[in-house]
């Protein structure tokens, strides 16, 4: 029916036109039978690309086009014909003479839109294309944006969007301060999850349309308990204040207890236990030879039960080592450290060896061992500074040192080992002054080449100094 009511349209244009006429003999005939030259498209069919909600316009210009009839039609469809609108479309209209303008374009604009002339005797084309960009658009799966997997199990994260051009997909890990590439694509894939891998997604659809499109996808990775205790060993003396913290990662739900030696801890006036965020705190006030021992914090939910010791002592902490690893000396060592220590530390054992090694071997070999009687500086309350001399040392060689302490509370554990070497050569420190104030002359405004020449040079004057 649409098509009849166009052609009855356009015939009834042809009519207002050209008009009718009747000859003598009662007859048909048009106004005149002078030939004109044949219309000719000025303008040439083409692509056009719009963002959806824009206005473009399709022009169309005829060179010759006389008495003929323009038309715009889409498909079967009569847009305009001449000057008159067919469609009933109010976002078409005419601009500047047989141009078809569209507003506000929508999806279901694409398509191919044909300017015509329309009573010609051979009937003229040209086609424009049309095709609608869409910005992207993105949703996750499932809408809600929530996915929960156990500990261990592999889970994958998938969002779904739309747009023209298709977009394309890029997933990243938010964090507190920024986030961070992870693939390309629909889905995101993670193996074996722990509580690292919980937290938010993002999933980001681009297709260089407009701006890109962002949804959010939160992880929550289901495990047992998992405690991190800030220490695990802990100095105390009597008559002080301590403070055990341990971290508690995993569901929130989780309740966390503490025991000393086995023995769940109730609140006392001198004991308090407070929460701050994912932190457990246990507080004890006027320290008492009865609370020396192995805490623990223990938390459990559904899915298992998690503990976390710490040692609470009077004995000194580890030693600390300070020095340097190279020695400044040929035969000796000035070793340095610190141990944490409330009481007075009543001795200190010193031992070290000499390490027997080359190219292919290395052999350890007998210690030496010296207990000191130190008259130690206190760094601060809880701790003690000592410098120690070790001599009748053999140049160029490697030696371990570990060190051990004791106070009124008894000795501490062995400390780790610390390795040091003696030089091979001495130069004295007016000679190394010499040394660092010539190469930092000499290289100020020479070029990068002539810099390595000079410092080579130098370090050839260095090495007949320690064969003087």
């Amino acid at each position: 029916m649409n098509f009849l009511r166009d052609y009855f349209i356009f015939l009834l244009l042809c009519i207002e036109k050209y008009g009718l006429c009747q000859s003598n003999n009662g007859g048909m005939y048009t106004s005149s039978d002078i030939p004109t030259p044949a219309p000719k498209f000025i303008t040439k069919g083409h692509l056009y690309k719009a963002v959806i909600g824009d206005t473009i316009i399709l022009p169309c210009k005829v060179k010759d086009l006389g008495s003929y009839i323009l038309l715009w039609r889409r498909g079967t469809s009569v847009l305009t014909a001449a000057n008159l609108m067919v469609t009933r479309d109010t976002r078409f209209k005419l601009v500047d003479g047989y141009n078809l303008q569209i507003a506000n374009v929508r999806i279901q604009d694409a398509g191919d839109y044909v300017c015509q002339i329309g009573d010609s005797e051979e009937a003229k084309d040209q086609v424009h294309t049309v095709e609608i960009l869409v910005p992207p658009s993105v949703r996750p799966v499932p809408q809600n944006g929530q996915i929960t997997a156990r500990k261990g199990s592999s889970v994958t994260l998938e969002c779904k969007a739309s747009g023209n051009p298709v977009p394309n997909i890029y997933f990243y890990k938010k964090n507190s301060h920024s986030q961070y590439h992870l693939s390309e694509g629909s889905t995101l894939t993670l193996e074996r999850v722990d509580r690292n891998h919980a937290g938010i997604y993002q999933c980001m659809a681009d297709n260089s349309v407009r701006e890109p499109a962002y949804s959010d996808i939160e992880l929550t990775v289901l495990s047992p308990p998992e405690i991190i205790a800030e220490k695990t060993w802990i100095h105390a003396a009597e008559d002080c204040d301590i403070q055990l913290v341990c971290t508690l990662h995993g569901d929130i739900n989780s309740e966390m207890m503490w025991y000393l030696n086995s023995f769940l801890l109730d609140p006392t006036d001198r004991r308090s236990m407070y929460s701050k965020g994912d932190k457990y705190i246990l507080n004890i006030t006027n320290f008492q030879q009865s609370d020396f021992g192995n805490y623990s914090c223990v938390a459990d939910n559904s899915l298992g039960r998690t503990k976390k010791y710490i040692e609470v002592s009077g004995r000194p902490g580890p030693a600390e080592f300070l020095s340097p690893t190279y020695s400044g000396h040929l035969d000796r060592y000035n070793l340095t450290f610190k141990i944490e220590s409330i009481p007075v530390l009543e001795e200190i054992k010193l031992l070290y060896r000499k390490l027997m090694m080359n190219e292919t071997y290395q052999h350890p070999g007998k210690w030496h061992d010296q207990i000191l009687h130190p008259s130690v500086q206190r760094y601060d309350s809880r701790t003690f500074i000592m410098s120690y001399i070790i001599i009748a040392l053999e140049h160029n060689s490697v030696y371990e040192v570990m060190v051990q302490a004791k106070n009124v509370y008894g000795w501490n554990e062995v400390s780790d080992i610390h390795q040091f070497y003696t030089r091979s050569y001495e130069i004295s420190m007016e000679d190394l002054e010499y040394v660092m104030s010539s190469i930092s002359l000499a290289t100020r405004t020479a070029s990068y080449g002539d810099k390595f020449l000079i410092i080579l040079n130098v370090l050839m004057v260095v090495c007949l100094m320690m064969k003087r």
